[in-house]
Formats: structure tokens, sequence, C-alpha cells
């Protein structure tokens, strides 16, 4: 059954404006300063997702369009996102504002007359669009989790770490797909601390393979915001280990992830570079 796109819409809708409320008050200089992703900076971050809200309306309006234009980037190579970043770079702070307010209503008025039903082309698999939703949730959360990190800010959790936390889970094969290796046959439980109190579960609860803590720590390791060595999950198996290293939430080539921030911190070591996807 297609899902209800209306709640899912609202929730994009309240994380929009979690970020522009971060946004809005910045002065010029600090919308230069540099974030986390390597080589970029908060305009970098936003002209990004403004730039990919574009081309989400772009599958949804015109899907055949959208696969033709999808083929000549990625044929620019896998750095098409830093290729991009440096083509706004020189619009300035309000130009950069306005564009993502702009491009962020119109996606969601596309998303207000999309059959739910519908398959919309992406740089990965195609996807209906409570998936493309969720994926612009997700994007959202995370360039504003760098944006965060850049301010010193400690954003509130919320519920919508759900929909990160699922989609980082469902795109598992995906994970796999893009470091050429095998879909593993064992399951994965993974149990999370939601910011409410309650929890949040998938898998069978029998599985020998389970990664288990807070949904924070899991949204950033999944949107490899964080290196596992700087959060406090619980991994146990040996399949869930193989996993939890490469995973990744994003659609494009395979994520590098972050170094350690705390080299001598809890989990797992993954030394990565910075990621900017």
């Amino acid at each position: 059954m297609p899902a209800d796109l209306s709640a899912l819409t609202a929730d994009l809708v309240a994380e929009s404006a979690s970020l522009e409320e971060i946004l809005a008050p910045l002065t010029p200089p600090q919308w230069q300063l540099p974030t986390p992703a390597a080589g970029w900076t908060i305009a970098d971050q936003v002209s990004h997702l403004a730039y990919f809200d574009e081309t989400t309306l772009l599958s949804i309006r015109d899907p055949e369009r959208f696969r033709r234009e999808a083929a000549a980037l990625g044929g620019r190579g896998d750095d098409f996102p830093d290729q991009i970043a440096a083509e706004y770079r020189h619009l300035d702070a309000a130009e950069l504002l306005a564009w993502f307010r702009t491009a962020r209503g119109a996606l969601l008025q596309g998303y207000a007359s999309v059959d739910p039903g519908a398959r919309l082309p992406w740089y990965g698999l195609d996807m209906g669009p409570a998936s493309s939703i969720t994926a612009r949730l997700m994007e959202t959360w995370a360039h504003g989790q760098d944006i965060a990190d850049t301010l010193g800010i400690q954003r509130p959790e919320t519920g919508r770490l759900r929909h990160v936390a699922h989609l980082g889970i469902r795109s598992l094969p995906y994970s796999y797909a893009v470091h050429g290796r095998p879909r593993p046959d064992a399951p994965i439980r993974v149990e999370l601390a939601a910011p409410d109190g309650g929890r949040w579960a998938w898998g069978p609860e029998d599985a020998v393979d389970r990664v288990s803590g807070t949904a924070l720590d899991f949204c950033l390791a999944v949107t490899q915001r964080r290196n596992l060595r700087d959060t406090a999950l619980m991994v146990e198996g040996e399949t869930a280990r193989e996993w939890i290293a490469i995973a990744q939430a994003f659609a494009g080539a395979a994520g590098p992830g972050r170094p350690p921030l705390n080299p001598a911190g809890p989990g797992e070591p993954a030394p990565r570079r910075g990621v900017r996807a």
C-alpha cells in the first residue's frame, strides 16, 4: 500500500524550519566558516541542499530529463558534489538562504501533488515518494549537523530521528553494493533509545548480530557524521561490525566517513577522512 505522505511531509517541513532557524541569524562571515566536511563551508552545505532539492523536484516533474541530467552528472566523476559546491561559491549569504527557501518550498509543493505510488528516479535506485521525502529529511538533518557542529550548537533530539535511522537500516543493501560486497545473509537487530525515552527496534529479537545505543549516535554513524569511535554504540557480531563500518544512508559513491574526534573513545575503529555526501 502506498504510504500516507502527509505526516512525512510535515516532518520534513519541521526539519527545514529547524535548519532555517540556525541559518537566518548568521552573518556573512559565518557562512564562510569551514565545516567538518573537508573543504566545505556552511555556504557549501546550503547550496548542496538547494541544488539537490531542485533535482528532486525534477525527478517528480520530468523523470526522463532527470535521468539524462543524472547520467551527465555521474559522468563528471565521484567528486561531482565538490564540483557543484564550487560552481555556486559566487552566491552571497542572502542569495543562498533565498535559494534554499525557494527550492525547498517548490519541492514541498511537488510532494503535495505527487502520486504516492509513483517511482521516482534517483542517483542510486529509483524510489517511491515516501522514500524520497525521507531522504530529503535525512539530508537536511545530516548537513544541518555539519552546520551545527561548526557553530558549536547542540540541536534538540526529536522523533524525526526515527526517519533517519530507518533509512540507514533500509540502506544496508545499498551500502554493501557501493562497496562491491555481497549482501550478508545474517539478520541484524538494531535497538535504539528514542529521544522521548521510548525504544525503537528493527530486525529479529533473536539475531546474534546487534547494534544498540541512542538514536542520535546511530543516526550520526549511518550518515557518516561521526566516526564510530566517537559514539557509544554497542556492536555485536561480525556481520554487524562489518555493516556499521560501511553504513551510509545517502546515495552516491561509497562515503569515506569521518576521522575520530576522540581516538580513545568507545566503539570500533574506523579511521576515515571527511565526507560531503
